[in-house]
């Protein structure tokens, strides 16, 4: 129970906070790659692209640090290629755009703002659902009692409009939310991290240890 709880609750944390870090990036990025692409001929935008890229970077960053938790795998940062000893000063500032994975970490922040709006969606409504409806039968009963609510969806469904009816069907609903509610946060955290770890990280290789020496096996 404890580790159901745990998961739930890195899940529902990832997702949540994956939303506003999306809207930040997405924003800045377009912003940044905008304005790169559109002076890039009077050479202005090639500094903003590159700023633009090292921003990106440092959004990655952020996003591999919640991976593992998530995954529950350790993860790699990629090689970023560093400035040559000695290179100038244009060298340094176009330095974030020499590396391939710039343009990933790029990609990565605008690909991620759709994918975390609607996982931020499903996250609130999941658990809106659950605590709404299993509180149901503690408030239920006034909203039921209230003479310009009729029966709703139970009427439709043919089940009735009698204030037990809407305050069992309600609960019922919210008991099948309750039930889905780790599984579905659990696919919706897999499909935005497994994103992230395919664009932004590279694969953990084993360290290979060598086989200790045993005196008298020795070649002559």
């Amino acid at each position: 129970m404890t580790t159901l709880r745990h998961r739930l609750a890195t899940d529902t944390r990832y997702l949540l906070l994956s939303f506003p870090l999306a809207v930040i990036s997405f924003s800045l990025i377009v912003a940044g790659v905008a304005a790169g692409l559109g002076s890039a001929v009077a050479f202005v935008g090639l500094p903003v692209l590159a700023a633009t890229a090292a921003m990106a970077r440092n959004f990655a960053d952020v996003e591999r640090v919640a991976l593992p938790a998530v995954l529950g795998t350790p993860v790699a940062r990629p090689d970023y290629r560093e400035a040559p000893i000695g290179a100038g000063w244009f060298r340094r500032v176009m330095n974030p755009l020499t590396t391939g994975q710039a343009v990933m970490d790029l990609l990565y922040g605008i690909i991620a703002f759709p994918i975390a709006v609607a996982a931020f969606v499903v996250t609130v409504t999941w658990w809106a659902g659950a605590i709404a409806g299993l509180l149901f039968p503690l408030y239920g009963w006034m909203i039921a009692d209230i003479q310009d609510v009729h029966g709703g969806l139970p009427s439709l469904l043919g089940l009735g409009d009698g204030p037990t009816v809407i305050v069992v069907f309600n609960t019922v609903v919210g008991l099948l939310f309750a039930l889905t509610l780790v599984p579905v946060l659990r696919g919706a955290a897999l499909i935005k991290a497994s994103i992230a770890q395919a664009m932004l990280t590279r694969p953990v290789y084993a360290q290979r240890t060598m086989p200790a020496h045993t005196p008298g096996l020795g070649l002559s």
